[in-house]
């Protein structure tokens, strides 16, 4: 009889699924309009190590997740973990993870991250974001020993005072409101500038009277961070609303 003996047809097989730790390897697709180039000079010239399709599959993903950071960061971070898993030896890799780590909400990770960054290349510039970290981790303490650093002096002014407001965050964590306006009453607070980070700063120290009971100074303050709050990266003119009606 014809086909007696011959095993059972069958199907080509299934690929078999990607395991997590391939999948965290291949990344999230790379839209083909990303070529890499786009990747900032300095970023770049830290990849010239790697060869060259390597260097360019990692400069796509880290463009991919610049783009995605503020619209969806936990996609942005996975981006920057394929990123990792190719170049886990390169500076500005293991900065990108830990910025994307921390938009994502992964704070431990995000702290892993910049501290491997830090030990690599010694840059402070992470401090902030850092003790920040240490902050979301429940740990206001580490925050504070982090905020008293002898390198934060050498920060950017905007550097600086986002280490102000956190430092006045963890004072907050602990229960000392009066402290916290305190830490941010010896920031340039009068400064005629109209940065974004005098307006945080200003923003900060609102909240932070009013945190400590003292009202109508923080009216004041919210009025002075409305007032130059033109790109309304805060909510000073609702809190000042709410304020004003009585709320």
């Amino acid at each position: 009889m014809a086909g007696r003996g011959r095993p059972p047809h069958r199907s080509r097989a299934e690929p078999a699924p990607r395991s997590r730790e391939q999948a965290a390897y291949d990344g999230p697709p790379l839209e083909d309009s990303i070529t890499g180039r786009e990747l900032d000079r300095a970023v770049a010239q830290q990849l010239r190590t790697l060869p060259d399709r390597l260097a360019v599959r990692v400069a796509r993903h880290l463009v991919a997740a610049g783009s995605l950071l503020d619209t969806d960061p936990k996609t942005a971070y996975q981006h920057t973990l394929a990123a990792r898993a190719r170049a886990s030896r390169i500076p500005a890799v293991r900065e990108a993870c830990g910025e994307a780590a921390y938009a994502a909400e992964e704070y431990a990770e995000a702290l892993s991250e910049l501290r491997a960054a830090r030990r690599m290349n010694g840059a402070a510039d992470y401090l902030p974001v850092m003790a920040d970290c240490e902050r979301a981790l429940g740990r206001p303490e580490k925050a504070l020993e982090l905020a008293k650093s002898p390198a934060v002096a050498k920060l950017a002014p905007d550097l600086q005072a986002e280490m102000t407001i956190v430092e006045a965050g963890a004072r907050r964590d602990r229960g000392e409101m009066d402290a916290a306006v305190r830490t941010l009453e010896n920031a340039p607070l009068q400064t005629n500038s109209r940065a974004d980070w005098v307006v945080r700063l200003r923003y900060a120290y609102a909240d932070a009277l009013l945190a400590a009971g003292r009202t109508e100074d923080a009216v004041a303050w919210f009025h002075r961070t409305a007032g130059i709050d033109a790109e309304s990266i805060t909510d000073a003119t609702d809190r000042l609303a709410e304020l004003e009606s009585g709320g």
